[in-house]
């Protein structure tokens, strides 16, 4: 299993690091990708992923960083092997909606630098999917890449999904109220797939309300093959073939 999405580049794990990278190679989840979403963020995942056989990074500027981070700092870090994605990026209206206009160029910026690099974006979007599908439009058959744990309903997913984009799942696939999550998780053809902790948020249940961490990638993948009601080993095989076929991650 590939968690294609996790923050464990972040303060909450500084202190175990190392162990919770070993219980997630434990449980087979192997790749693990981890996410960057800031200038910091984004040196601490390529630094991980050099340390440790197995990780790859993303590096991007997050929605909410967008009045603190320019995109040229990325250029820097664009060629290193183990940079497979830009991202997290997208737009986020829910925390704030002041500043629509900053978050559609920063975004509209990394689109551009995923084109040129070649590369696939990891897309963050919150109460702004039409906006943040609008910016996509332009660039239909150029960008590529995965909007993570999506949070909109399924009529949204296949719009992405009809871009060419694929759809990443995490903990809310696992809850009794994560309605639209169980919706795509049903319907959207696997192939268009993806699974991911999105760690050390939105822990699945029966760790709900704790730290999420890599290791816990099989409960989502579980409840995936549970509402599709096909083998685990099914849901494994092609979402693993998904994730490797958008960022590139050749077989060991």
């Amino acid at each position: 299993m590939i968690d294609t999405h996790c923050h464990i580049n972040m303060a909450e794990f500084d202190n175990d690091i190392e162990q919770v990278i070993q219980d997630a190679f434990d449980q087979d989840v192997k790749p693990i990708i981890v996410i960057g979403i800031n200038s910091d963020s984004n040196k601490k995942a390529i630094e991980l992923s050099k340390t440790y056989e197995g990780l790859y990074a993303t590096v991007g500027i997050h929605p909410s960083e967008a009045d603190q981070n320019s995109v040229s700092s990325l250029l820097t870090l664009l060629d290193d092997p183990k940079v497979i994605a830009i991202g997290e990026c997208g737009l986020d209206f829910y925390w704030r909606d002041d500043n629509k206009e900053i978050q559609k160029k920063v975004f509209i910026e990394q689109i551009e630098l995923s084109i040129k690099y070649n590369l696939p974006l990891v897309i963050h979007t919150r109460h702004s999917f039409d906006e943040a599908y609008e910016c996509l439009l332009p660039y239909r058959g150029q960008a590529k890449g995965v909007f993570h744990c999506f949070s909109s309903d399924l009529k949204d997913a296949l719009k992405a999904i009809d871009l060419g984009f694929y759809i990443g799942l995490d903990g809310p696939v696992t809850f009794k109220n994560g309605k639209d999550a169980i919706d795509i998780a049903t319907h959207v053809p696997l192939e268009r797939l993806l699974v991911e902790t999105d760690s050390p948020y939105l822990a699945p249940m029966p760790f709900r309300g704790k730290r999420n961490e890599p290791q816990y990638l099989p409960y989502i993948v579980e409840a995936i093959a549970l509402h599709r009601m096909i083998p685990v080993a099914d849901v494994i095989k092609q979402t693993t073939a998904n994730a490797r076929k958008l960022f590139s991650i050749k077989p060991n």
